[in-house]
């Protein structure tokens, strides 16, 4: 099980909300070594006719322990000319495990043949490298500064040959930034700023010399942090549980139940002494009719007899006919 399988919802030793007051339970102070955000930003840009080149060119070939996983393509051929249309993969592959099927490959690797089609790209990672990093303190706003810098987003790019075996290259594309962060005072542990991307292209065309022309549309994430030990409360470490198999288990949702039925005596029959052969509910809804919607009422009684608890304003009880005694 995990720590928010339904065995763990309602333990205190998992993560989990907070039930009641939020200060119950804290019980030490414990030092942790974070990093620290102390500002972040975020941009947003499409960047039209960005020139790339690729390089480290793989061919995309199926593993060795996958069975039918090569794509087939239809091609309409012309002499040495292809048009060829194939179906995108279900899974993106990376350029590492491009790389390590083809080193797998028992097949001889085939080279890149006549003009390319651009398929698709997409960031490799998340991590963006920062360059060209000018921070200029403000004497006008303090605790602000003028940053520019060069992200570099790193991209995995799908394309064809007219052969339409697919290959794939890296490469990079450089945004430049010139924004304003809040810079922390100096000290002797220094800030750093990190950047996280993310990047999609919406489209592409091959120009030659391995180059291609692309729309991509980019995210960059500037963080001012620095690796820091914090004083903290905590409620203490995690009970960590044992890890719980995947499989249909069936019976878990009724070995849950609890073992004897909970009685509503919203709904106790009571006799009929009207003669009329209807029995009537604790509320005066006639069953004879159908269904009812009872109200619970608010009375507590038990039976002085058998002790028999009900929610109910009926006098009687509903088991054995003798007096209800009213807790409330």
């Amino acid at each position: 099980m995990s720590f928010y399988s339904y065995k763990n919802a309602h333990s205190d030793n998992c993560p989990g909300v907070v039930n009641g007051n939020i200060l119950s339970g804290l019980n030490q102070r414990v030092c942790v070594q974070v990093k620290n955000i102390y500002d972040s930003c975020m941009q947003q840009e499409q960047l039209d006719d960005e020139r790339i080149v690729i390089e480290n060119i793989v061919p995309v070939l199926p593993g060795n322990d996958c069975q039918g996983t090569s794509r087939p393509c239809n091609c309409d051929c012309d002499g040495n000319r292809c048009n060829c249309e194939c179906p995108p993969s279900s899974i993106p592959i990376t350029h590492e495990e491009a790389v390590q099927n083809a080193e797998n490959s028992f097949d001889p690797l085939p080279r890149p043949a006549g003009a390319w089609t651009f398929e698709s790209c997409r960031s490799s990672t998340t991590a963006g490298r920062i360059s060209n990093l000018s921070v200029e303190r403000m004497t006008d706003r303090p605790q602000f500064a003028r940053v520019r810098c060069t992200v570099d987003v790193p991209l995995d790019v799908l394309f064809l040959d007219q052969r339409c075996q697919e290959w794939m290259g890296q490469t990079v594309v450089k945004v430049d930034k010139d924004i304003l962060l809040c810079i922390p005072d100096d000290s002797i542990i220094p800030f750093t700023l990190e950047s996280l991307v993310s990047a999609i292209c919406v489209s592409g065309s091959y120009i030659g010399n391995c180059s291609f022309d692309i729309t991509v549309c980019v995210t960059v994430v500037l963080k001012v942090l620095a690796e820091v030990d914090i004083l903290i409360p905590t409620y203490g470490f995690c009970q960590v549980p044992p890890c719980e198999e995947f499989a249909e288990n069936v019976c878990d949702e009724f070995f849950s139940l609890p073992l004897f039925p909970q009685s509503s005596c919203a709904l106790e029959q009571v006799s009929d002494t009207s003669g009329s052969g209807t029995t009537t509910s604790a509320t005066g809804g006639c069953y004879s009719c159908g269904p009812v919607n009872p109200v619970r009422p608010s009375r507590l009684s038990q039976c002085s007899n058998c002790g028999t608890t009900c929610a109910s304003t009926n006098n009687l009880c509903p088991r054995c006919g003798s007096t209800m005694t009213n807790l409330n």
